[in-house]
């Protein structure tokens, strides 16, 4: 049997680079050995992904892209479909998931400085894949064709037209019509399923090679290439497998358990994850008391609102976002990891994750002026956290940081 296996290898070695792509990425592909909890997030982004390609190709299967058909095509795979009300929850509560693990993989990646150098690369297509993510999830919000999911659409393609001479074209190429009808419907399927999918995977990969290409970053910021032994290998590394894909699985289950708790016993997340109103036909002629977007995109809708210029309001919507891939050249800091950085930037890290946190929910709720007041202030910590960093992190005395990394 075993012969058979590797003549089967060989062969296959011979026409592809099977075992060297094995070797690199994986058996041989040396990883820091005091990874923690936080470097569990991007394996298991990466596995919701699958989960989200899976299971949106099973929702094609039955979903009909088409304004007068979309709501009632999502209530037959829910209601008539074997195991569709499943396969929908696990796409729609999945989203809110991949959203959350990119977001907690981001901030390891501030907390550890994993986007200074050498993987400023790295960062900037992450936050490109963080952009395709926003998109893909834009676009599929439409789908349902429910009453939030239609003003939100229509909301957030409004905002098109608050820019100068090109706004009310690029709106009406968004749309494909004058207003949000079944010619949307059907573009935003088209995009959802293969142009923004294809985009994602390119860049998922792109990031992982680059990632293998200068190595992982670890707690303490020490680049394990610098110290190697005689055969070449890393003092403080080890092999990605089996050490780290062993231990992946233990961060699988857990985070599974409870993937299936919320799916089962709150797949709307008390309306966090799927609105209310969304289980209502889309109805273009009654618009909802309140329009709010999905929780991932409520900071930056937050920060839309704080200002009460429109053209305003939808530049600093952009910035706010924008502004991330500069993160690599605003941080001076000699250290890269925060246990070695001084108090002052822990403590603007600090405030930004408030502010952060409060634009969230601020984000979800309804307009008044004390909302309004808190929103400018969050809006105001969350710019100069990135604008003065060049200033702050140069401040204060950082510790010493090993030779070796710390276990």
């Amino acid at each position: 049997m075993m012969k058979l296996w590797n003549a089967s290898i060989g062969w296959i070695d011979d026409r592809f680079p099977l075992t060297t792509m094995w070797d690199e990425h994986l058996a041989k592909y040396y990883a820091p050995k005091n990874f923690n909890v936080w470097y569990y997030f991007g394996s298991l982004a990466l596995m919701v992904l699958v989960i989200q390609m899976i299971t949106g190709i099973m929702l094609t299967t039955n979903y009909k892209p088409d304004a007068a058909q979309a709501f009632a095509s999502v209530e037959y795979i829910m209601r008539d479909v074997d195991w569709g009300w499943l396969i929908r929850y696990l796409h729609s509560t999945g989203a809110s998931f991949f959203f959350i693990m990119v977001y907690l993989h981001m901030f390891r990646a501030m907390l550890y400085g994993s986007y200074r150098k050498p993987r400023e690369l790295i960062w900037v297509i992450g936050m490109l894949i963080y952009f395709a993510l926003m998109a893909e999830a834009f676009l599929g919000y439409l789908l349902p064709w429910g009453q939030m999911s239609y003003w939100g659409a229509q909301v957030i393609i409004s905002l098109f037209t608050a820019i100068p001479v090109l706004g009310e074209p690029l709106a009406l190429w968004v749309r494909g019509d004058y207003v949000i009808s079944d010619v949307t419907l059907n573009r935003f399927f088209a995009y959802h399923v293969v142009s923004v999918p294809i985009i994602l995977l390119a860049l998922v990969v792109v990031h992982l090679l680059a990632l293998h290409a200068v190595g992982s970053n670890n707690p303490d910021g020490i680049e394990i290439k610098k110290n190697k032994g005689d055969d070449g290998i890393p003092l403080d590394g080890i092999p990605f497998h089996p050490y780290y894909t062993v231990k992946d699985i233990v961060g699988v289950a857990f985070f599974l358990f409870i993937f299936a708790a919320i799916i089962f016993y709150a797949p709307d997340f008390f309306g966090f994850f799927l609105e209310h109103s969304n289980f209502i036909p889309a109805d273009p002629l009654k618009t909802p008391e309140h329009i709010a977007p999905l929780w991932f995109f409520a900071p930056f809708y937050a920060i839309l609102r704080a200002v009460p210029d429109k053209l305003g309001g939808v530049i600093a919507m952009f910035a706010s976002v924008w502004i991330w891939f500069l993160l690599p050249w605003l941080d001076r800091s000699p250290a890269k990891s925060i246990r070695y950085k001084p108090f002052i930037f822990k403590f603007a890290l600090f405030l930004f994750t408030i502010a952060f946190l409060v634009l969230c929910y601020l984000g979800l709720q309804t307009v008044d002026p004390v909302r309004t007041m808190i929103a400018r202030i969050a809006s105001g910590i969350y710019f100069a956290f990135f604008v003065l960093m060049p200033f702050y992190s140069t401040w204060g005395t950082c510790k010493t940081e090993p030779e070796r990394v710390t276990s």
